[in-house]
């Protein structure tokens, strides 16, 4: 097996998305628009896609940050979705210079909802723009990299070829604030911590802050005090 050619590079104007279009952006920016138009001019920005009923579609793989001002435009034009992907699973496959594969492995590392908190939290009002969902696509995905001598230095070298998906394991819609409530496992009214949620959740004690750093952006929980060192929160949608 060799390494296929790189993706072709997306026209951008005004828009945020990456230096060149992976495989996994490309596909899910075909399946949701559909029938529809890609690489669309919207505001003066370039929307990924609209589809049949006039949705504007976005896809982003990243942080939601460059999306602060780009989204509150497209959403004012009409009804936007934005499609994050979240990688369940990663096979990673390296290949020499010369494209030949040398193996296969997958990463011990899973992905799950929760990720999603790593990229609002540098956008965490996001969630509150009329008009806007957010669509989580659990998914496996297979990263292709070279052996280049032009990537990290903590990857020795080899780049990152591009990104394909593989399956998708479940879409995970979020329309309104109270959607988010699905991230609080506790009763409304009921106070918690930080570490109580991280317990509760099996998530780490970094993730539980975020997460209640933009659920209290977004109006979804609240602080009501403190207790030792760390706040208490309560669910108040």
């Amino acid at each position: 097996m060799r390494l296929p050619p790189p993706p072709a590079s997306p026209r951008q104007k005004k828009s945020i998305g990456t230096r060149c279009e992976t495989s996994l952006h490309r596909e899910l920016k075909f399946s949701y628009a559909g029938v529809g138009r890609t690489e669309v001019d919207v505001a003066g920005f370039v929307a990924d896609g609209v589809n049949a009923k006039g949705e504007i579609i976005e896809i982003q793989t990243g942080s939601f940050g460059p999306l602060k001002l780009k989204a509150k435009e497209l959403a004012a034009q009409g009804k936007l979705r934005i499609i994050h992907p979240i990688i369940i699973s990663k096979y990673i496959e390296v290949f020499d210079s010369d494209g030949k594969r040398q193996y296969r492995r997958k990463s011990p590392r899973r992905g799950s909802p929760w990720d999603l908190f790593n990229a609002l939290i540098y956008a965490p009002e996001l969630p509150l723009i009329r008009g806007l969902t957010i669509e989580l696509v659990l998914a496996d995905v297979s990263e292709q990299r070279v052996r280049d001598g032009k990537g990290s230095w903590r990857r020795k070298g080899i780049s990152i070829r591009d990104r394909q998906l593989i399956a998708v394991h479940e879409r995970i819609r979020l329309k309104k604030a109270a959607d988010y409530l699905r991230f609080i496992p506790f009763s409304r009214g009921e106070q918690f911590t930080s570490a109580n949620l991280g317990e509760k959740a099996g998530i780490s004690a970094d993730m539980a802050r975020k997460v209640l750093y933009v659920l209290s952006r977004t109006g979804v929980v609240e602080k009501t005090g403190k207790q030792r060192n760390l706040y208490l929160y309560r669910a108040i949608l």
